[in-house]
């Protein structure tokens, strides 16, 4: 099965825990504080494996999780940092944000990877918080916790020929006579609901990747049938091979089918309007093909008179040969680099600092007899500090003696005994107590 679009859920591992810990050797009196520093959680990162075709791997393993930092130790020794996880992808995949719907990263070539969701700093250890006033202090950090996010990943296939046309005009049989792919086909509309890719060998060691995209359909630009999930492939061809009926086999005229395929191509992407095109004008061994394509190529003259008509039969193999030769040389024509779409959105990404006015702030407000109390900076630091000795409760009540959060609660009423709520934590307001 060809999967092309996968969401999932990334998250990177959490920082290491440091310690409280303190030197303790014979002859060596006041050894002082000595536990050591939590490690870096591990990242998140997504590589480019050329190996990969397919989304297949993201349908049955959806959440990836970094691994967590060591824990610090005592001998001031720093835990170890957590190693990388590294998620393979295939290239040709444009990896978004699903809440802000940001593109994060086009990912195209083998061995290009980007950062998906990074690890959490590792706590300090006891041995950081040593002063002048406090050598022994019992204080140390919990790690940071590790960035997550839910990403949708979209596949384009990365081909460097790409044919379109309406369904059942000969695109798989094409592909199943150029190349070893052995599509699916069969005598019905839409029997192609996935690309197939076939590497075509021309000869004298010239070869190319060739992509059979499912048949377009008239408001396939908007949506209608599967529109956006085949369109999305066209983007990355070099060259575009144009299959046409000319047979009207299905009665419909081959003109008409030309334009509105070129019609919708264009509305999709702008740009796919001046990719390289031939128009493979296919089943040519049927009855009314030459008197077709005669006219065909009358019409065609009065708006490009400069696309080039190949006919074919892919049944006979007719003209298939002079179709692949010059799709070849189209390609030695064009820079290596597939024509693919720069991302412009990661050059325009804005960038959102904290106000330090915001961080310094504090809301309060009342629920029945509890007193809740709001703020970045407040929070931040008592889900990282380790709440259980007495110089983190000390360092703690100095923070909000200093930001006037005790102040501020006796003049909305706080009396001893009244219940504070910060975050997840709940304590008692003790007026007059050495904490504030």
């Amino acid at each position: 099965m060809f999967v092309d679009k996968a969401k999932i859920y990334v998250k990177g591992g959490d920082g290491g825990d440091g310690i409280v810990a303190f030197r303790r050797e014979k002859y060596v009196p006041e050894g002082g504080p000595a536990g050591g520093d939590g490690g870096k959680g591990g990242d998140v990162i997504f590589r480019v494996d050329e190996g990969l075709r397919t989304l297949m791997d993201f349908r049955y393993q959806r959440h990836f999780k970094g691994e967590r930092g060591v824990k610090g130790r005592n001998k001031s020794q720093h835990g170890a940092n957590a190693e990388n996880m590294i998620v393979r992808i295939p290239p040709g995949t444009i990896i978004i944000d699903d809440d802000t719907q940001e593109v994060l990263a086009d990912l195209t070539r083998h061995g290009q990877q980007i950062v998906v969701a990074k690890g959490g700093r590792g706590g300090r250890g006891n041995t950081r918080f040593a002063t002048a006033n406090n050598t022994a202090p019992e204080l140390a950090e919990h790690g940071e916790e590790g960035q997550e996010r839910w990403i949708v990943l979209e596949l384009k296939v990365m081909a460097d020929v790409g044919l379109v046309g309406f369904p059942s005009v000969g695109k798989s049989t094409l592909l199943s006579v150029v190349s070893a792919a052995q599509p699916k086909i069969g005598a019905y509309h839409f029997t192609t609901i996935t690309p197939n890719l076939g590497v075509v060998d021309v000869s004298e060691g010239r070869s190319f990747v060739m992509a059979d995209l499912p048949g377009l359909i008239e408001g396939a630009h908007e949506g209608v049938g599967l529109g956006h999930e085949f369109l999305r492939h066209v983007e990355r061809t070099r060259v575009i091979i144009h299959v046409v009926d000319m047979s009207g086999s299905e009665g419909r005229d081959p003109f008409d089918d030309w334009q509105k395929i070129n019609a919708e191509l264009r509305q999709y992407n702008a740009d796919l309007e001046n990719r390289p095109q031939i128009v493979a004008a296919n089943k040519m061994d049927m009855p009314e093909s030459e008197e077709n394509l005669a006219k065909f190529r009358e019409q065609v003259s009065e708006v490009r008179p400069d696309l080039e008509i190949l006919p074919i039969s892919s049944l006979t193999r007719q003209g298939v040969q002079e179709l692949l030769y010059r799709a070849a040389d189209l390609l030695d024509e064009i820079p290596e680099a597939p024509a693919i779409e720069e991302v412009t959105e990661i050059n325009e990404r804005k960038i959102y600092t904290l106000n330090q006015s915001e961080d310094e702030g504090f809301t309060i407000r009342r629920e029945n007899d509890t007193f809740i109390v709001e703020s970045v900076k407040i929070e931040r630091m008592m889900k990282r500090m380790q709440l259980n000795s007495h110089d983190a409760i000390l360092k703690l009540a100095r923070t909000l003696r200093h930001m006037g959060v005790d102040e501020e609660l006796r003049n909305r009423g706080a009396k001893d005994g009244t219940i504070v709520q910060i975050g997840d934590f709940e304590f008692e307001f003790v007026e007059g107590s050495s904490y504030y």
